[in-house]
């Protein structure tokens, strides 16, 4: 059976009690002036810009004309052009030769109009990826479904005479 150990000399619980009761007060009061002042913060911007109390505002907004707020038009999308009328620049950038011709001549069969087959300009992409002109989204994803490629963006780096008339580049990777 345990025996209770008697202290060497008494512990201040009181004292001990009464410092943690003070701290947990000072805690208690720090939250709640700045729970106040993150309140009150938007309610003095209002007050600052001259709004008005709530009754006043309703009474104010029954009096005025309705206001319509013209909503954004969508830009109707144009169909998607055929394949025929799509050409496609085929850069190989994974460095096996003949990549690109082949890539090319397997587009021709489906219907692609090819704007060229080269080397890109560099031989060592990871991906392949498919990049379309302003315009061409639709075209650049249904390119990439028949070429089972994952990765479609716009161009980017390529000048105009560099795409050769092409809205369409596909850049074959490793």
């Amino acid at each position: 059976m345990d025996h209770a150990q008697q202290l060497p000399r008494a512990f201040p619980w009181r004292t001990a009690t009464l410092v943690m009761g003070a701290i947990a007060t000072l805690e208690l009061v720090a939250l709640i002036v700045g729970g106040a002042l993150l309140f009150t913060r938007p309610l003095h911007h209002l007050a600052a810009k001259g709004a008005a109390p709530e009754h006043a505002q309703r009474a104010t907004a029954a009096a005025r004309p309705a206001v319509h707020v013209r909503r954004a038009t969508r830009v109707p999308s144009l169909p998607l052009r055929p394949r025929s009328r799509v050409a496609v620049l085929v850069l190989n950038g994974n460095g096996f030769e003949g990549a690109a011709r082949a890539e090319a001549a397997r587009l021709r069969g489906i219907g692609y109009r090819i704007g060229g087959a080269k080397n890109a300009a560099r031989r060592n992409y990871a991906r392949s990826m498919v990049m379309y002109a302003p315009g061409y989204g639709k075209e650049a994803r249904r390119l990439a479904r028949d070429a089972g490629v994952r990765l479609v963006a716009p161009v980017d780096g390529m000048s105009p005479a560099a795409l050769k008339a092409s809205p369409l580049v596909l850049l074959l990777g490793s």
